[in-house]
């Protein structure tokens, strides 16, 4: 299980590590189960289904990102990217074109085209369960 805190606030950031978790963001099931406690009451659990089986609770966003990456980008490498496009369209917390700007901003030369097809495709069926 490996894991990565992001800290998102209007305000000065003084300590760089999430307490407990607004949202869960679960590629694995080894990550859910290890992280799972840590994510605070009525937060977010997003989970990726073609790799997580058992979860601990009912209440989650649940894509295959892995399986979508495979099949519709052609690049599993890019699960985590259609995950952030998955995110941003279920909380609104940056608006797509910010979030594109700033991955293709970072994204290794030559996969542009991938990283910004993989963040539509996690948006767009993000949007898809939202509804």
């Amino acid at each position: 299980a490996s894991k990565a805190d992001v800290v998102v606030s209007s305000e000065e950031i003084y300590y760089p590590k999430a307490m407990k978790l607004d949202l869960l963001l679960a590629m694995t099931q080894e990550s859910l189960d290890k992280y799972y406690p840590d994510l605070k009451e009525g937060g977010t659990l997003v989970v990726d289904t073609s790799m997580i089986t058992e979860f601990p609770t009912e209440k989650y966003y649940g894509l295959p990102f892995t399986r979508l990456a495979r099949e519709e980008v052609g690049h599993i490498m890019v699960a985590n990217v259609i995950a952030l496009g998955s995110i941003c369209a279920l909380t609104g917390i940056v608006p797509l074109d910010v979030l594109t700007d700033a991955v293709l901003a970072r994204a290794p030369r030559g996969t542009e085209d991938r990283n910004k097809k993989a963040l539509q495709i996690g948006h767009d069926e993000a949007m898809k369960l939202k509804k």
